[in-house]
């Protein structure tokens, strides 16, 4: 007769073990491409080394353009791109992560009046600090074991969206224990993205008045990308349009162009500068420009669209430029990005979204205040 198993003995846990404790808290990353630390020439070059040096952005071979970009580009560029910066840059410092951090604390906000689940969200970026690996360790500490990644732009690129994929993943490739993850690719037609883009618009007629010429200015990608079946033309495209037709723009009065294009190669077009170069000639002496495809104010709203593109407007022959400010952390904009997150955690929230918020609930505390 075979001896009776000790269940107990074969249940009971090693005497070193610790129950780890798990609970139901929600990790959302908001992520951007980043900033340099400062407007000096050394912290520029930085935050260049690391956007240049992506292979999303810049798909060459390493060994051709490594040389290019260590030996030419990494040693002229920082200097004029810190001059840049400086023309920008405020008091509380980059006005791209100020906004970023004022959207998320006005997202965290919005979420704890909806979601019954304890959340946290973070800011990370792609390129600067806070970056992404620091970001997914604090949702980690947080307890966080369902994280949402979601790109703050609008328009899906490999460039940029794809970037972001690529360093999540490369981070929690070093992690034991993974959480269950989900990754939104873009909002490009997001109806609230749409209303807040909506919004922005009016409220800058009523204060300024309207123009006669609508500029939406997009950062641009090479044409050689699009070729090879990156999307983003295509919904650069479908946003302008959509856009367009909720402010009932006549055909004509509104143009979709792209931006900040690099290099000798061709990117899409058409050009912002040449569009905006050539509006006087066509008799439209008044224009404003809006960048729907950048979350948040940066060096390229701020500096190339109304700094330099305004300067090459009025000296050929136009009278007013106007440039309607990214959504930032616009109350409509932390509301279409709790519309965006709340749609995602399907199946994660069995209850409560868009519901009134217990007191009981938790939510982790925002950093730092309201602007």
């Amino acid at each position: 007769m075979e001896p009776t198993a000790d269940r107990s003995a074969v249940d009971r846990p090693p005497a070193d073990h610790r129950e780890r404790s798990v609970d139901d808290r929600i990790g959302v990353l908001l992520v951007n491409s980043g900033t340099p630390d400062s407007t000096s020439t050394r912290d520029v070059r930085r935050f260049l080394a690391g956007l240049l040096g992506d292979p999303r952005v810049v798909e060459l071979p390493r060994w051709l353009w490594w040389p290019v970009l260590h030996g030419i580009i990494l040693r002229t560029r920082p200097f004029r791109s810190a001059r840049k910066y400086r023309r920008i840059w405020t008091d509380q410092g980059s006005p791209l992560l100020v906004h970023s951090e004022a959207l998320r604390t006005r997202v965290t906000r919005e979420l704890g009046q909806r979601v019954l689940a304890p959340i946290t969200v973070e800011i990370a970026m792609l390129y600067a600090r806070p970056g992404v690996e620091s970001a997914l360790q604090r949702l980690r500490s947080a307890g966080a074991r369902r994280i949402l990644v979601v790109p703050m732009f609008p328009q899906y690129s490999g460039v940029s969206t794809g970037a972001v994929f690529d360093q999540v993943t490369a981070v929690l490739r070093t992690w034991r224990w993974l959480p269950e993850l989900r990754f939104v690719s873009g909002y490009h037609d997001h109806p609230a993205y749409l209303q807040a883009l909506k919004e922005s618009v009016l409220r800058h007629r009523r204060t300024e008045g309207p123009a006669a010429h609508l500029v939406m200015a997009f950062h641009g990608i090479p044409q050689r990308y699009f070729d090879a079946g990156d999307p983003y033309f295509c919904f650069c495209q479908k946003t302008g349009r959509l856009l367009a037709e909720e402010l009932g723009l006549a055909d004509g009065s509104w143009t979709v162009s792209f931006q900040s294009r690099f290099g000798p190669g061709r990117w899409l077009q058409p050009y912002t500068d040449e569009v905006i170069g050539a509006l006087p000639g066509r008799g439209i002496r008044e224009v404003t420009v809006i960048s729907p495809g950048f979350a948040a104010d940066c060096l390229e709203t701020l500096e190339e669209l109304a700094i330099e593109a305004r300067e090459t407007f009025l000296q050929a022959g136009g009278t007013r430029f106007e440039y309607i400010p990214a959504l930032n952390a616009d109350d409509a904009h932390a509301r279409m990005f709790a519309d965006l997150i709340g749609q995602h955690l399907s199946g994660w929230v069995f209850a409560g979204i868009n519901a009134p918020r217990p007191a009981s609930a938790s939510v982790r505390p925002a950093r730092g205040t309201l602007p």
